[in-house]
């Protein structure tokens, strides 16, 4: 009961000192806060999981540090995490060196995030609708049902 309040209080110290770029420059300054966030994500919380996610994915370093990253993500977005969803997409389409590109996938990713409110998800998934991927099939019904939703989500 304590630990989770005291990782909760650091979590959230950590998150407004992240936006303190000096802090953040400084190594012992930067372990700590990364403790904070990786204590959080561990202990299931969703949005700490997202946060730490996409810091490992585009921050960590090599290869460990983006698969956790993946991991996290993956976490965040099947508990309903719009943002986390919406990368996972991202990574899916583009590929890397240990996973071929997959639409399909990112047509799942993608259609998760939709539903979870995310517009660029819902405009995405028009566009490769529309044109269509490997493993994707042009869709015209689907696009305007996704141009739709990305419209109605972005409030035009």
């Amino acid at each position: 009961m304590f630990g989770a309040l005291r990782a909760r209080i650091g979590y959230l110290i950590a998150r407004r000192l992240f936006h303190w770029s000096g802090l953040v420059k400084q190594p012992q300054a930067w372990r700590w806060m990364e403790g904070q966030f990786a204590r959080m994500a561990a202990l299931g919380d969703t949005q700490a999981q997202s946060f730490y996610g996409h810091i490992l994915l585009f921050r960590g370093q090599g290869l460990g540090a983006r698969n956790e990253g993946r991991r996290l993500l993956s976490l965040a977005a099947m508990a309903g995490d719009a943002k986390a969803a919406y990368q996972l997409g991202v990574l899916s389409l583009s590929g890397d060196a240990q996973q071929a590109a997959d639409a399909a996938k990112a047509v799942e990713w993608w259609t998760l995030a939709a539903q979870a409110g995310h517009p660029a998800a819902a405009y995405r998934l028009a566009e490769l609708y529309r044109s269509g991927a490997a493993g994707v099939d042009a869709d015209a019904v689907q696009a305007e049902h996704f141009a739709a939703l990305s419209n109605r989500l972005s409030g035009l």
